[in-house]
C-alpha cells in the first residue's frame, strides 16, 4: 500500500541532492545493510525504509557504537515501497523513487551521490540489497507490452499515461513496447500474436474492454493455457469503470496505481468460460442480465460523465422496477452466506497450486456448454421476476461499487447475486447505500451464492427494442448462454493474494 508517512529531512525529493564530498572511503556494516559514502553521508537500509543521513549542511555530529561518524541531522526517510531503482554509474549512485505530491498522487525523483570507482563493487553489492528489500518477490525491471485505449472512458488514456505512468516506468527501468489501439478488437489480435517470451505482462492503459480482449486474444493462441500462465495481465485507470486496476491495486489513481504495478507480483486468477451458440470466450470480471447489463450498456451515451455514469443510470432505473424474466440453473458451491464468509476467511490466507497442460489451448469443460444438455443435477427454474442476476469474478465492478465482497481471485468459484423485482424501493436503495462497503452481502433479500457453473435463458419482454446481456462490461448477443469457472487459468500482477476491497 502506498505509505502514508511522508519524506522528511534536510533534501528536497523533487530534484536530484547535490554530490555530497568524499571525506572518506565507503564502508558498509556487517549486515550488509548500511553504506557510509562519506563521513557526511551514511544510507541505512531499515526493514521498511531507507534512511539517508546527509549531513553536508549540518555541522553538528555524534559519534556512532562503531566508532564512526554519522549525521546528526535528520534522515531523509524514503519507504522501501516507494524505491523504484538503484542505478550504479562507473563513479556514481543514482537511488529513483516515488514520493507523494498529494494524498494519492506520486512522482519520480532521485539522489545522486558520487564515489570513487575502486569502490564499484561494495555500491553494486549494496544497490542490489536496496533493490531486493525494495522488490521482494517482485521483479524487478519488468518488461511491459502497454495497451493504450484511446477511445475508452473521457477518451484522456494516452494523456494519462505519458503524464502520469511513463516517468514512473522508465524510472523503474521498465522496458516498455506502447501500442495504441486503432479499433475495436485490436487488443485481441495484439495479445493473439504476441511474442509471450519477450513481456513479462501486458499493461493495459483503458477501462476493463481491453483487459478482456487480452485474456481473449491469449486464448485464441494454439497454446493458449501456456499463454495465459505466462503473460501477466494488468491494468492502469484508462476508463470508466477500471475494475480490474481497483481490485488488484486499491487505486483509480494512475501514478499510485503505477507504483503498484512496479511492486506487484504474480498471481493466478480464476476465470470463466462463456458458451453461447458455437461460440466461446472468456470472462475475467462480471456477467450481468437485468438492471446491471442495462446500466453498463444503457448509458453509453454518457462515457463523457466517468465513472458518475454508472450511479447516475442506476439511480435513474431503479425507479422503473422492471423485471426480467428468463430461466437459469445453478451449480452451487456454497450456498450458505455464513459458510461463504468463513470460506473467504479461510481461502484468504492461503493459495492453491494449479496444473494445467500449458501446451494445449483452453480446458476441456466441465458441465458442457450451452448446446449440451442440462446435467442431471441441474434444475431449471423460472424467474418471472428476476430484477438481477448478477455473476462476478471480482470484488470491486468500479468505483466504490464493492458489489462482490466474498470474491477470492483463486478459489476456484465465482459470486453470484439474485434480486427480484418485486423488492420495494426502500430495500433496493438500502442495498445500494450498502454495496460502497459491502454490507448489502447480509441483507436477506439479496441472494449471494458461490457457484461453480451456472445456465440462463433470458426472455424477449414483449414492446421493449433493446435487451442487454453484458459480459466484463461489454455486450453480447441476446440469448442463452453458459458460465463455467477455470481455477487459476488466468495470471494478473496483484498487491496480495486477496482483492483491495473490503472483504466478507
Amino acid at each position: 500500500m502506498l505509505s502514508t508517512e511522508p519524506l522528511v529531512g534536510n533534501a528536497d525529493p523533487f530534484s536530484p541532492a547535490e554530490p555530497s564530498p568524499l571525506t572518506a572511503e565507503p564502508f558498509r556494516m556487517s549486515d550488509g545493510t548500511t553504506l557510509a559514502l562519506s563521513k557526511k553521508l551514511l544510507l541505512s537500509i531499515t526493514p521498511n525504509e531507507l534512511h539517508i543521513h546527509d549531513d553536508k549542511t549540518n555541522k553538528s555530529k555524534l559519534r556512532s557504537c562503531c566508532g564512526l561518524w554519522a549525521a546528526a541531522a535528520k534522515p531523509l526517510i524514503i519507504p522501501l515501497y516507494n524505491v523504484l531503482y538503484a542505478e550504479v554509474g562507473e563513479s556514481t549512485l543514482t537511488i529513483k523513487f516515488a514520493t507523494k505530491v498529494s494524498r494519492t498522487t506520486v512522482k519520480p525523483s532521485s539522489l545522486s551521490y558520487p564515489y570513487e570507482p575502486a569502490h564499484h563493487t561494495v555500491i553494486e553489492e549494496w544497490s542490489t540489497r536496496l533493490l531486493n528489500a525494495a522488490y521482494g518477490e517482485s521483479q524487478v525491471r519488468k518488461r511491459f507490452k502497454v495497451i493504450i485505449n484511446p477511445f475508452g472512458g473521457r477518451g484522456s488514456a494516452a494523456t494519462i499515461f505519458d503524464k502520469s505512468c511513463r516517468p514512473l516506468l522508465y524510472a523503474a527501468n521498465c522496458s516498455l513496447d506502447v501500442q495504441i489501439t486503432e479499433h475495436s478488437g485490436h487488443a485481441i489480435e495484439i495479445a493473439e500474436n504476441l511474442d509471450i517470451d519477450a513481456f513479462d505482462a501486458i499493461l493495459c492503459c483503458s477501462g476493463d474492454g481491453v483487459p478482456h480482449e487480452v485474456f481473449n486474444g491469449l486464448a485464441k493462441r494454439p497454446d493458449g493455457m501456456r499463454a495465459l500462465k505466462t503473460m501477466a495481465v494488468c491494468q492502469l485507470p484508462g476508463g470508466s469503470g477500471n475494475g480490474m486496476c481497483w481490485n488488484l491495486t486499491g487505486t483509480g489513481d494512475a501514478s499510485a496505481a503505477t507504483l503498484s504495478i512496479i511492486k506487484s507480483i504474480r498471481k493466478p486468477l480464476d476465470l470463466i468460460s462463456i458458451t453461447q451458440g458455437d461460440n466461446r470466450l472468456l470472462s475475467f470480471l462480471s456477467q450481468s442480465f437485468g438492471i446491471i447489463a442495462e446500466l453498463d450498456l444503457g448509458t453509453e451515451d454518457l462515457r463523457w460523465m466517468g465513472s458518475a455514469r454508472f450511479t447516475y443510470g442506476l439511480l435513474q432505473r431503479v425507479w422503473k422496477r422492471t423485471v426480467y424474466p428468463c430461466d437459469i440453473a445453478v451449480k452451487v458451491a456454497i450456498d450458505s452466506k455464513d459458510s461463504i464468509r468463513e470460506h473467504y476467511r479461510q481461502r484468504g490466507s492461503k493459495e492453491d497450486a494449479i496444473e494445467y497442460d500449458y501446451h494445449k489451448g483452453l480446458p476441456e469443460l466441465k458441465y458442457g456448454d450451452i448446446n449440451s444438455e442440462l446435467p442431471e443435477d441441474w434444475q431449471l427454474v423460472h424467474r418471472p421476476n428476476m430484477g438481477n442476476f448478477y455473476a462476478g469474478n471480482m470484488a470491486w465492478m468500479s468505483a466504490g461499487v464493492n458489489f462482490f465482497p466474498a470474491s477470492l481471485p483463486n478459489d476456484g468459484m465465482f459470486d453470484l447475486i439474485c434480486v427480484d423485482a418485486t423488492v420495494s424501493r426502500f430495500q433496493i436503495m438500502k442495498m445500494l447505500l450498502l454495496v460502497e462497503t459491502g454490507k448489502h452481502f447480509d441483507l436477506p433479500h439479496v441472494s449471494y451464492r458461490k457457484v461453480l457453473s451456472y445456465r440462463i435463458i433470458p426472455h424477449k419482454r414483449p414492446g421493449v427494442e433493446k435487451e442487454y446481456i453484458s459480459v466484463d462490461g461489454e455486450q453480447i448477443p441476446f440469448g442463452p448462454f453458459q458460465a463455467e469457472v477455470h481455477h487459476g487459468l488466468g495470471t494478473v500482477l496483484a498487491k496480495g493474494h486477496v482483492y483491495e476491497a473490503p472483504g466478507v
